[in-house]
């Protein structure tokens, strides 16, 4: 492992140069990986790690048609590589749990009931593990269970590992039950695709994934720009005029210098009008949100979100629950004039100049 110094604070990394991916095939060997969900995460990690070189199969219930038929374009054959849910843990010994959080719940005593001693039960979020009392995943004593959290949504990790830019991950062992976990969790984070892998805890990935997807990396944000966009258009400033101000400058210029060299770098990177009223409004927000923050993750350490996802993503609705506020959403002036702005973007070589992707949250695996 690499020690870096992140602010002051030196931790340990593990590097594709110090775990290249011919050692993550010799010791994945003998392995069948059952990747179990083919909706965000499940397609990236089992198409990254087939195009390794590992042996995938993937597990999909059928009756959910819309992601049995996307597997199939992919190439994933029915009876040789794509299976049932419960014929893939079967056959798997590795079962990766990439399906949703609550879905997890609903399919644990089959995924249970086909595992094997000396099997590796992985998830891509703490989540199940963590509220076990809520959500009733207690792994038996005889499998190793491990964690591979990519930083990045499922179309970041594919895009990213098609560049070979690879993404950030945090792995962690919650049980050891061979001796060879931790070897394990690292292979398959270099198979699936990431950049560096960085240690962590089940909790330590969960309380922190949540915080940061209710918080700055979409709840937030998308808050925030609303205010903005809000009052701008109460003063009379018009729908583009608004939404530019508000979202466009920000991911199509501003947060790219923030990526390249940090914050400091890109406020140096300004006017020196936009410099100083950042620097004066800054700690304004951040005294106005800390309280809100705080709130947040103690809800996240409690275990009270947890129990709204279950209770709300179990529902039997749920799905048209979600188009409805999805919609709602999109439909917004906001988003309306986002879509005709983003029509208007000069294009190179017929590429439209849109925002990467890479570091996007939205993880939980589905």
């Amino acid at each position: 492992m690499s020690r870096i110094d992140f602010g002051g604070v030196m931790e340990e990394v593990v590097t594709r140069d110090e775990f290249p991916m011919a050692k993550a095939l010799g010791v994945l060997k003998d392995e069948t990986v059952a990747v179990i969900g083919y909706g965000v995460q499940g397609p990236a990690q089992a198409l990254n790690m087939k195009d390794n070189g590992v042996r995938v199969i993937v597990g999909q219930a059928s009756r959910f048609q819309r992601d049995w038929d996307r597997a199939v374009a992919d190439g994933w054959v029915p009876g040789e590589t794509l299976f049932e849910i419960e014929e893939a843990a079967r056959r798997g010994t590795v079962v990766q749990m990439l399906v949703s959080d609550a879905a997890q719940k609903a399919i644990w005593p089959v995924i249970k009931g086909c595992l094997k001693p000396g099997d590796a039960l992985y998830f891509s979020h703490g989540f199940s593990i963590v509220y076990k009392d809520q959500t009733g995943v207690i792994p038996p004593p005889d499998v190793d269970v491990i964690l591979v959290a990519p930083k990045g949504s499922g179309t970041s990790v594919r895009r990213n590992f098609l560049s070979g830019a690879g993404i950030n991950s945090s792995f962690a062992v919650a049980q050891d039950s061979t001796g060879r976990a931790r070897e394990r969790a690292l292979a398959l984070g270099i198979a699936v695709g990431s950049g560096y892998l960085f240690p962590t805890t089940f909790e330590g990935e969960v309380y922190s994934d949540l915080t940061g997807e209710r918080g700055i990396l979409m709840g937030a944000l998308a808050g925030v720009m609303e205010a903005q966009y809000q009052v701008l258009r109460a003063h009379g400033h018009s729908p583009s005029e608004a939404f530019n101000e508000t979202v466009e400058e920000l991911t199509e210029s501003l947060i790219r210098l923030v990526s390249e060299n940090g914050m400091d770098w890109m406020f140096a990177n300004c006017s020196a009008t936009a410099q100083r009223g950042a620097l004066d409004w800054r700690p304004k927000f951040k005294e106005a949100v800390l309280p809100v923050f705080r709130e947040l993750y103690e809800r996240v350490r409690s275990g009270a979100e947890t129990a709204r996802v279950i209770e709300a993503c179990g529902a039997p609705d749920y799905q048209q629950q979600l188009a409805r506020e999805l919609a709602e959403l999109g439909n917004s002036e906001m988003w309306l004039a986002g879509k005709a702005t983003r029509s208007l973007r000069p294009r190179e070589a017929g590429r439209t100049f849109s925002a990467d992707t890479k570091g996007v949250a939205g993880r939980s695996a589905n």
